[in-house]
This record gives C-alpha cells, sequence and structure tokens, in this order.
C-alpha cells in the first residue's frame, strides 16, 4: 500500500496526501476528512521513520512536568493534548521530579529523539549553564508559569492580581497576621505572589510581619512543616495562603494536626482549582486560574513557532486569576 493508492482512494493528488499527513494547516477540512477515510479504509500506515527523516519532523512535542500525579494540572495536559491531536501530533510527557538534572537530562532526550518543541515549567531558575543548554538545543520552548529566561514564549498566571484581592479580602475581615507559604523566591510564581501580597498591605498603609512570609519550596512536606511551626509560635497567624498548587494537604494536615478549627481558629486561602480544596470541610477559598486554558495557549504557540521557523520576538500571554472566597475564611478569634 502506498500513498499513491490513497490519492487514487481519495480522488486528490499525492501532494494532498502528504500535506495531510504532515498536519499542514493550509488543507481544507473537507479535504482532510476525504483523504484521511481514504486512509482508514485502506489501511494504509506511513513510514513514521522515513517520514521524520524526511521532513526533519518527528510531530513529537515534549512536556516536562514537576509531578505528573498533581490532579490540577490533569486539564492543562488534556487542553494541550487535545490541540495537539487536532493537526496529528503526539505529546510526550515526561516528570522531573524538581530536579534540575533530571530536567536537563529529560531535554536532552528530546532533542536527540527530534522532538519539535517543548513545554516546560522548570522547577530551578534557569541561569548560567543551565540557559546556555537551552538555547543550544535550538527547538521552540514554551515555558508556563515561568518568565525566565526572556527569549522564550511563555504562558503565566496573573499570581500578583489573584494575591492582592486575596489578601485584601482577609485585611477587609480584620486579619494582620496573615502567613503566605510558597515556593522558591526566584520562580515567576513565587515571586508575583509575594509581590501581591505586599502591595496589599501597602494600599491599606499596613506593614505585614516578614517573619511570617515564607518563600522556599511549593513541596507538600514544606507546607505542612512550615505551618506547624508558624502555628506553633506565641504570636500565630490568623490566617494562612498556602502559595503552591500542591502544597493544601501539608497545610491541612498541619493544621488538624494542632487541633485547629477552620475558620474559628485560622483562616485558609489555598491556590488553584482542586477537588479537595471543593471536598473538604470547610470548603477551602481559593486563588485560581484556568489550567486548561494555559495548556491550549501554550500548544498554539508551539505550534505556531514550528510552522514559521525563523527569528521572533518573544511572546507572553498572561492568564487572569480569580478569588474565590469560601468557608474555610472568617474574621480572626478575639482572645
Amino acid at each position: 500500500m502506498t500513498i499513491r493508492d490513497v490519492a487514487t482512494a481519495a480522488g486528490v493528488s499525492t501532494g494532498t496526501v502528504s500535506r495531510v499527513l504532515n498536519a499542514n494547516a493550509t488543507v481544507h477540512p473537507d479535504i482532510r476528512r476525504k483523504v484521511q477515510r481514504a486512509i482508514d479504509d485502506l489501511g494504509y500506515t506511513p513510514n513514521a521513520v522515513a517520514q521524520s527523516l524526511r521532513i526533519r519532523s518527528t510531530h513529537t512535542i515534549g512536556c516536562i512536568l514537576r509531578e505528573i500525579n498533581i490532579p490540577q494540572l490533569a486539564g492543562f495536559v488534556k487542553a494541550a493534548h487535545d490541540v495537539l491531536d487536532e493537526v496529528g501530533f503526539s505529546l510526550l510527557i515526561s516528570n522531573s521530579e524538581g530536579r534540575k538534572e533530571r530536567e536537563r537530562e529529560l531535554l536532552s532526550r528530546l532533542s536527540r529523539r527530534q522532538a519539535d518543541g517543548v513545554m516546560m515549567g522548570p522547577y530551578t531558575p534557569i541561569a548560567g549553564e543551565f540557559e546556555a543548554f537551552l538555547r543550544d538545543l535550538d527547538i521552540p520552548i514554551v515555558l508556563i508559569d515561568r518568565d525566565q529566561p526572556d527569549w522564550t514564549d511563555a504562558v503565566m498566571a496573573d499570581h500578583a492580581e489573584g494575591m492582592r484581592v486575596a489578601v485584601s479580602h482577609l485585611l477587609d475581615l480584620g486579619h494582620r497576621r496573615v502567613a503566605l507559604i510558597t515556593g522558591d523566591a526566584g520562580l515567576y510564581p513565587a515571586r508575583e505572589r509575594v509581590r501581591g501580597y505586599q502591595e496589599a498591605f501597602a494600599a491599606r498603609n499596613l506593614e505585614p510581619d516578614p517573619s511570617l512570609v515564607h518563600a522556599g519550596s511549593f513541596l507538600p512536606g514544606a507546607g505542612f512543616r512550615i505551618t506547624s511551626a508558624l502555628l506553633g509560635q506565641r504570636n500565630p497567624p490568623t490566617a494562612i495562603i498556602s502559595g503552591g498548587i500542591d502544597m493544601l494537604s501539608g497545610v491541612l494536615r498541619a493544621v488538624r494536626g494542632r487541633g485547629l478549627r477552620i475558620p474559628e481558629d485560622v483562616s485558609l486561602i489555598a491556590s488553584g482549582h482542586s477537588e479537595l480544596a471543593e471536598l473538604v470541610s470547610p470548603a477551602v477559598a481559593i486563588i485560581g486560574w484556568d489550567q486548561a486554558e494555559v495548556g491550549r495557549i501554550a500548544a498554539g504557540m508551539l505550534l505556531d513557532r514550528i510552522r514559521n521557523d525563523g527569528p521572533h520576538e518573544p511572546r507572553r500571554v498572561l492568564v487572569p486569576n480569580e478569588f474565590i472566597p469560601r468557608a474555610s475564611l472568617g474574621p480572626p478569634r478575639r482572645t
């Protein structure tokens, strides 16, 4: 079975069949469906290896995540997959475990296998040798919720604005001792959350206690450890903001471990939409953003770079955040 047989069955030229097989966007949808029917009817399977060598494309996009088992990222992965699958690209997902060495190893594998592009949200800041390594890969890269290096495309959530609104809500309830637990301040999400936190206090001419801001890790273990320490102080926070999509479970364990009630003893806000935040009792207020929209935008940007190779200005897309108040919020307890 050859490409000519497919062209004859579909009543089109071999060039048209080739464009369909190569996911060329110029093919009319009706023609694409006609060719696809002929391929299915004949059971034609193109030689993927020969095809990739000929056109220097494997129609594969790499996606490197810190932890593939974080439920909140499912919407991102599915949306990106759907966009890529529509034009014949495959999505290859890898788990970096939050280690720079592992991220570098995965990137090298994707480069050797001639991936056409990469989506990634590195867990460590990109600078120096690591940045030079990324440049040498010479494939399109879209950063997820990261703003450095500035020569790549990026899709980011507006964490600063979401945090400003959330902290302002707590201040309106009467809270002054508001703790923020988030990741490495060298990474965009943590840095922007801290900025929004500080700006909310400044807008009311208030000074936050700097000892209540902890920017060091996004991991659940850090959430548990830091929350336990904060709640053990003589003057503990009356509200806690869990500033990482995977930190809520650790924070909740620490609060319950201290025998405290939410919101009677401490108010709580989490980052990112999750079933845990909705189903735990009481439901936890969140600062959320549309992970599926991030996935659709990131996949679209990569496809655009692949189809329009050459020098380009980096593009940055900011996805809005929203604050959703829930039963986990209340005024500070009077003692």
